[in-house]
């Protein structure tokens, strides 16, 4: 019988836990023809989420929980899941349940049917986000794939049916910074979407702030892009461009007119324009230095404080 998994990294959902393993126990109850099982990731999180999910591997025998010493953040999160996982299909999902644990059968008769590697979630809608969010994304992603020699399709998240095949390529990707909706693409194994309408969060605020949405963007954008570093040179061609013209205006001036170039002025106008460019490129290049720095120290992506399973599990 071959095996399914979800993988259900969490931080802080002890509002949503009962609902999601609730839901979760009756997809396992349908899906009698695979022996399904569910690892959750406890992203050091500082409400009871902890033990609930403790609670959960006493109470079922299929559930498995690796504890993180501390918040290592969603994506590192997600790999833990993937390094320990073992089943032959693995289903990642939020554990705020606005991605339905029950759409795993009908993505699995997809992936099946067409003999495909991966089928991710692609939003139709997207109950309970905000008009910023949906526009930002959106730019967002169109953004990242105008810059990135890799399709990354839009109004998807980690929400996707994955082989084993797939999470052995995951595992051979050592970065440092992950962005995972960005590696799975990468690697280029059959894939297609799978259109659902997401729900709104069943409870609980959402952990992604806008700070962190920045920092994921960043990654996805550094990450599989260099031309970030063409554009900072472009930008620095056009201004010394720029300089060069003015220069050779003002020796015009001086030369051949009587109008006198106010001093002062066009100096303390030209000093803020290049300032500005130059730090803007400095921090350009020191994003990318900054991760080459990281990636150099070889650091473990996070650390497991404990494995929690229910008695029967023999992995």
């Amino acid at each position: 019988m071959n095996k399914l998994e979800y993988v259900i990294p969490v931080y802080n959902e002890e509002k949503c836990l009962p609902e999601l393993m609730s839901r979760l126990e009756n997809v396992r109850n349908k899906l009698t023809e695979l022996d399904v099982h569910i690892l959750f990731i406890n992203d050091g999180s500082a409400d009871r989420s902890r033990e609930q999910l403790i609670e959960f591997t006493r109470r079922y025998d299929y559930v498995r929980v690796i504890d993180l010493s501390r918040n290592f953040g969603h994506q590192y999160a997600l790999t833990a899941g993937l390094d320990f996982c073992d089943a032959d299909y693995i289903c990642i999902i939020d554990g705020d349940m606005q991605d339905p644990p029950e759409l795993v059968s009908e993505m699995l008769a997809k992936l099946q049917k067409e003999s495909l590697n991966i089928v991710y979630g692609k939003r139709r809608q997207r109950q309970g986000e905000t008009l910023f969010k949906k526009v930002t994304a959106n730019a967002y992603y169109r953004l990242l794939n105008r810059m990135c020699q890799l399709e990354i399709p839009r109004d998807t998240g980690d929400f996707r049916l994955i082989d084993r095949k797939v999470v052995d390529a995951l595992r051979e990707m050592k970065e440092t910074h992950r962005f995972i909706r960005g590696m799975v693409p990468w690697l280029g194994f059959k894939s297609a979407p799978f259109l659902y309408d997401r729900d709104a969060r069943f409870a609980g605020d959402t952990k992604y702030t806008l700070r962190k949405m920045l920092r994921l963007a960043f990654d996805g954008m550094f990450s599989f892009s260099r031309k970030p570093l063409r554009v900072a040179s472009y930008v620095g061609v056009v201004v010394a461009l720029g300089g060069f013209v003015g220069l050779a205006y003002m020796i015009f001036l001086k030369l051949f007119t009587d109008d006198v170039v106010p001093g002062i002025t066009v100096i303390l106008t030209a000093i803020s324009i290049l300032g500005g460019v130059q730090l803007l490129m400095l921090g350009v290049v020191g994003e990318y230095l900054g991760r080459v720095f990281e990636q150099t120290k070889q650091r473990p992506l996070y650390i497991i404080d404990n494995i929690y399973a229910g008695e029967s599990d023999e992995r």
